[in-house]
């Protein structure tokens, strides 16, 4: 029978077995490969702390509202990062064929009946290293907040958080003509930022901040931050990094409140703009030319190019079965792991 992952309760996820979907006109059946966790958000679930879990989503009204939770455990269907193969077609299906390899979204599952336009565009070339498909959605993150941060030729950007979305980040600014001060706690991935094109690699726990160290290294600050490591601490830093009237794209998925983030202090005499980068829409301005799908192509053209080294970020993949061991990992803030992939029962030897 086909498996998934779930979210059984705070601390615990198992691979459990669901029925089988039904193939319908229109749609494709698609073994799976490969799925990346997304830490940051997983770990949401995994935890207890996601606001889906604790409060109800108003989508007419956009607010999170007291009352039952939108949804509660056991939770199924997370993951955005999935590899597999179209191993049979709906009828009418002629846009894709049996054997071609995709990547998309449809959740760390064994076996997924998606509809064929959700693919149709996502067609791995032959020769490509199938994992690189895992990097579409998280690639499109980092891109997103690069765009929101309005990285232009020959500007700095500070970039704080250099797990697998701020690493890509490096390498998208700097691919966009951006010098990048990249800034996390760790001198193993501080070490890979440097790979990725950063110009200097500052350590968050430095005396006096890595706001006042940014500052004092470009005489006067960044032109542009941005935010990925989800922390309010992080966050205020990157406020203090920029120049007056400087902008700060928050792009991490923050929990709980914010007793480190000071308004009274940077944000308000330099007048930082904070903006808000979330990949179910692209900044305001470039709403008429860039939308999801752009996102997408663009950088899965950087990856398969080779122009961005995505598969250098993978540091564990593991059997679906062994999910459980992998959170516990996870959570306890493996230094080691950048992108944990998980491998499902169909995916060919690497």
């Amino acid at each position: 029978m086909p498996q998934i992952v779930q979210f059984t309760a705070p601390g615990e996820v198992e691979l459990v077995e669901i029925p089988a979907v039904e193939l319908t006109p229109g749609t494709v059946r698609i073994a799976t490969w490969f799925s990346g966790i997304s830490a940051g958000t997983e770990l949401t679930a995994y935890r207890g702390t996601n606001p889906y879990l604790t409060s109800t989503w108003d989508a007419e009204r956009r607010l999170f509202v007291p009352g039952e939770p939108s949804f509660g455990y056991p939770v199924q269907g997370w993951g955005y990062s999935e590899v597999g193969q179209i191993v049979e077609l709906g009828e009418g299906v002629t846009e894709v064929q049996v054997g071609d390899v995709v990547h998309g979204i449809w959740g760390h599952r064994s076996d997924a009946v998606l509809p064929v336009a959700a693919v149709s565009r996502r067609v791995l070339p032959p020769t490509a290293d199938p994992v690189l498909g895992t990097f579409a959605r998280v690639g499109s993150i980092a891109l997103n907040a690069v765009l929101a941060a309005d990285v232009r030729l020959g500007e700095r950007v500070a970039i704080f958080g250099q797990g697998v979305i701020g690493l890509l980040a490096t390498r998208l600014a700097t691919l966009s003509g951006g010098s990048v001060f990249a800034v996390d706690t760790l001198q193993t991935r501080l070490d890979t930022a440097r790979r990725f094109g950063a110009a200097e690699a500052i350590d968050a726990l430095r005396p006096g901040g890595a706001g006042a160290a940014i500052r004092a290294l470009t005489g006067g600050g960044a032109d542009s931050a941005i935010e990925l490591s989800g922390t309010d601490r992080a966050l205020h830093e990157a406020i203090r990094s920029v120049v007056v009237e400087g902008v700060v794209a928050a792009s991490g998925f923050y929990q709980g409140g914010a007793s480190n983030l000071r308004l009274g202090e940077e944000f308000h005499h330099n007048r930082v703009r904070v903006v808000a980068s979330q990949i179910s829409g692209v900044p305001v301005a470039l709403g008429g030319r860039w939308d999801q799908p752009r996102l997408v192509s663009t950088v899965m053209d950087q990856i398969l190019s080779g122009a961005v080294d995505a598969g250098a970020l993978v540091t564990d993949v593991v059997a679906a079965a062994d999910v459980s061991e992998i959170f516990t990992r996870l959570d306890a803030g493996d230094p080691d792991i950048i992108q944990a992939v998980l491998r499902f029962e169909a995916a060919p030897e690497r």
